[in-house]
């Protein structure tokens, strides 16, 4: 990353190939007006770079580039091999992907094969090799994008199941120990030979789940490890590879598939217009998925991204104009791309690049808009994205791979999330089984912090404690100092060694804050024979066994003498842990006659530090009170700030304080500077205690002060 250059790179994906007519001066022309750094092209066509078997046409690409390179603008090179051309699906129909044992995925959209079968990998071998060998001296391309939101499927063919059972039996050894640890005399399912195990379309048992989805994920992991390695075999001194990344496909392990990686990028695209409005509209059980909405959660997108590596990414697609389907048509409105943009970089986006140029005239996204529509003229979208070009360029490197702050850190769990995919704890609005249960513990937790004006964290439990020790983990000592709130909501799945290191980390002097499922069952998804939360029963001074969903939000108040305020308005939802206090203080109470028999949250002093436990879902103002309480005085130093303005901070490269402030509504806002700041878009300004103004869907980027931590 050290050879990009000085500031954010800014641009779209670039598809000449798919103009109706020749235009290809024009547009770079407009992108070069409008201060575009960068464009990312080539990852679509592989039936354009390789017509039949064989064959191929690899010159096309080159004028792009060159006009490209004439006009001081960048180039990501993408290798095709996740839309496959007709001839290799015709000529070699075994490597279609089983979305069940024996039933192919049918054809004609993309992403339909078994990327492991070894004819695919020949034939994508073959097209990577030739297209990067012949473009990886262009001067223009500065790094590669290998396939394109990998992960999208779970193949369930005859030889990826074969895989599975060969890694089963190297793991475990033989069948009576999978017998033992999977519990298989549940059912009959007991196994006399390693023919005996089932193919999973219909498998009930959770220990399969948890190792049949981490199979799959490490399945992409290796496919893209794959792919880098051929390309780093062309590459260029300073070229950079990577993937993007769709957060929310089912075969995806992001913090273990970017170890093969040289930077992270992602796919962050949400909701606009009044989805970006503060006070947050979105109802709370609103289940988000593959784009977002809400502020709060296109934070937590930029959030997840930089959590895969713990370092500034790229942001590879996101909204240019209406996204999604033929019926969705919402482009933002004046100001929200500028916001949505600086909001990315605040969290340590160091490209923003839009899907796509110019909106396609065929297709099955002829609706999802590009930066210029289908006239091709450039309109409303280009002029205020021009206006953002020039920014980053004025910003320069000040704003190029910021350090965000964070007040409260959290524990992600990818394996809890897949487990609670197929075997959710809380039910929907109608008592059906919520497949986005995890995010349902997850994400009231992160909002109430976004809520309170606190910045968030996000790690991955095996970048803290890696039980396979297949990478280092932080020392508890070490993670106490540098997050000082480690917030652990939904980690149902959890080693033995991964519940004694949080309460290490509180031992050490860290607050550790346990929320509903956390430490319940160990990592084959056995629940433990002890009561819960499993291991840390004596440091939290606490413990339950009973537990219930909740049909209704309950009141919660505040125990008396408790230093956690509450407002009237503090509720409890969906979910309950009977907490019962050994030596632990009580926080807050349910107002219930049934559930006012447990406390709603409780804390103990433990060594150095403190553990708090919250037994039920927090409603948005228990959170909001929660994350005051955990972090009473925010990194960022802005106080009292209007409910439309959100102040994120982060720490420069070279070491100065950056402070992205925004205003989400219809009204102007006034905000108080925190501290001396100059405006770095403008060079005007503020002194401390003077007024920020912004104006409607305004968005203002300041330097000053101190580094923090």
């Amino acid at each position: 990353m050290s050879t990009l250059p000085p500031r954010v790179l800014f641009g779209a994906a670039y598809y000449h190939e798919y103009q109706p007519y020749e235009r290809l001066k024009e547009d770079l022309d407009l992108m070069a007006r409008a201060k575009f750094t960068v464009i990312r092209v080539g990852e679509s066509v592989w039936s354009t770079w390789e017509p039949s078997n064989g064959r191929f046409e690899l010159d096309w690409l080159r004028p792009v580039l060159d006009a490209a390179h004439e006009r001081g603008i960048a180039v990501v090179l993408g290798t095709p091999t996740y839309a496959v051309p007709p001839w290799l699906a015709r000529q070699y129909p075994e490597i279609a992907a089983e979305d069940g044992t024996g039933k192919p995925a049918p054809w004609g959209a993309r992403q339909e094969v078994d990327f492991t079968h070894p004819a695919f990998r020949f034939h994508a071998e073959r097209v990577v090799r030739r297209i990067v060998e012949r473009y990886a001296d262009h001067p223009a391309v500065i790094g590669y994008q290998v396939d394109n939101e990998p992960g999208c499927r779970l193949p369930h063919n005859r030889g990826v199941f074969q895989r599975f059972v060969d890694e089963l039996q190297r793991q475990y050894g033989d069948v009576e120990t999978l017998n033992r640890e999977w519990g298989l005399v549940y059912w009959s399912h007991r196994l006399s030979t390693w023919a005996d195990l089932w193919t999973p379309d219909g498998n009930a048992q959770p220990q399969y789940d948890v190792a049949w989805r981490a199979f799959q994920a490490r399945q992409t992991d290796g496919f893209i490890a794959w792919q880098a390695a051929i390309v780093r075999e062309y590459a260029s001194p300073g070229q950079f590879v990577t993937t993007c990344l769709q957060y929310g496909h089912p075969a995806v392990a992001d913090d273990e598939l970017t170890d093969a990686l040289d930077v992270t990028a992602g796919n962050p695209y949400y909701d606009m217009q009044d989805a970006l409005a503060l006070p947050d509209p979105t109802p709370d059980d609103h289940v988000q998925g593959w784009k977002t909405a809400g502020v709060w959660a296109l934070y937590q997108s930029a959030d997840r991204i930089f959590s895969s590596r713990q370092e500034p990414f790229l942001v590879t697609e996101t909204n240019a104009q209406a996204i999604s389907g033929t019926s969705e048509n919402r482009p933002a409105f004046d100001g929200q791309w500028r916001q949505a943009a600086w909001a990315l970089v605040s969290r340590g986006a160091r490209m923003v690049e839009y899907w796509h140029w110019h909106t396609l005239h065929f297709g099955a996204e002829t609706y999802w808009g590009g930066v210029l529509p289908h006239s091709g003229r450039p309109g409303r979208v280009y002029a205020e994205l021009a206006r953002l070009g020039a920014e980053f360029e004025t910003a320069g490197a000040l704003v190029a791979g910021i350090e965000p702050d964070d007040d409260i850190a959290m524990v992600y769990s990818m394996p809890s999330r897949w487990l609670m995919q197929k075997y959710p704890p809380l039910a929907t609005n109608g008592g059906d089984p919520d497949g986005s249960s995890y995010h349902g513990l997850f994400d009231p937790f992160y909002r109430g912090a976004f809520e309170a004006g606190r910045q968030v964290r996000i790690l991955h439990a095996r970048q803290l404690h890696d039980a396979r020790g297949e990478r280092e983990g932080v020392a508890p000592e070490s993670a106490a100092q540098r997050h000082p709130v480690l917030v652990v909501p939904g980690l149902y799945l959890a080693e033995d060694s991964l519940l004694d290191w949080l309460a290490a980390y509180a031992e050490a002097g860290g607050h550790l804050v346990l929320g509903p499922r956390t430490g319940y069952a160990d990592h084959e998804a056995r629940a433990r024979h002890e009561p819960a939360p499993a291991r840390l029963v004596t440091a939290a001074g606490v413990w339950y066994e009973e537990f219930g969903n909740l049909a209704a939000a309950l009141p919660v108040r505040a125990a008396a003498d408790s230093p956690l305020t509450l407002t009237a308005d503090a509720t409890a939802t969906r979910w309950v842990d009977g907490l019962t206090p050994v030596d632990a203080t009580v926080l807050a109470e349910y107002d219930h006659p049934h559930y006012g028999r447990w406390p709603a949250v409780t804390t103990r002093r433990h060594g150095a530090g403190r553990i708090t436990c919250v037994g039920t879902v927090p409603g948005r103002e228990l959170a909001r009170e929660l994350a005051a309480w955990l972090a009473p005085t925010p990194r960022s130093g802005w106080h009292g700030l209007p409910e439309s303005v959100t102040a994120t901070t982060g720490t420069s490269p070279d070491g100065r304080r950056v402070h992205v402030v925004h205003n989400w509504s219809w009204q102007p806002a006034e905000a108080q500077a925190p501290t001396r700041l100059t405006d770095a878009l403008d060079g005007s300004s503020v002194p401390a205690g003077g007024p920020v103004r912004l104006a409607a869907w305004d968005v203002r980027v300041f330097v000053g002060g101190q580094r923090v931590g």
